[in-house]
């Protein structure tokens, strides 16, 4: 099951976060092997997607850094959006990790 976390993206810029998976116990996941995927949308509903850049730095820390650009972020209308992150093992199965709400505010600047 994956985790509830919303984020703020400032319209007209560049954004990046940090997810950091950890097991039930507390230790980092190491996601050697894996990749990883996300998307935003208006709605669940919404035929039309935004796609994170995505990358796993560091697999044995358990990091998956999700990011837009500035360019993508200047074509986000301001307001609520909906996003989750999954990773694929290399063996083919998927695991949601994180979604939740995006919130766009407006820039006057870009």
């Amino acid at each position: 099951m994956a985790i509830y976390a919303n984020l703020v993206v400032d319209q007209g810029t560049d954004f990046s976060s940090f997810i950091t998976l950890e097991d039930t116990s507390g230790a980092v996941v190491d996601l050697t092997g894996y990749t990883a995927a996300g998307m935003v949308r208006r709605t669940y509903k919404s035929s039309t997607s935004i796609s994170f850049t995505t990358s796993i730095p560091d697999p044995t820390s358990g990091e998956i850094k999700i990011q837009l650009d500035a360019s993508t972020t200047s074509g986000m209308k301001a307001g609520r959006y909906v996003y989750d992150v999954e990773i694929t093992s290399s063996g083919g199965a998927v695991s949601r990790v994180v979604e939740g709400q995006l919130e766009v505010n407006p820039g006057v600047t870009y």
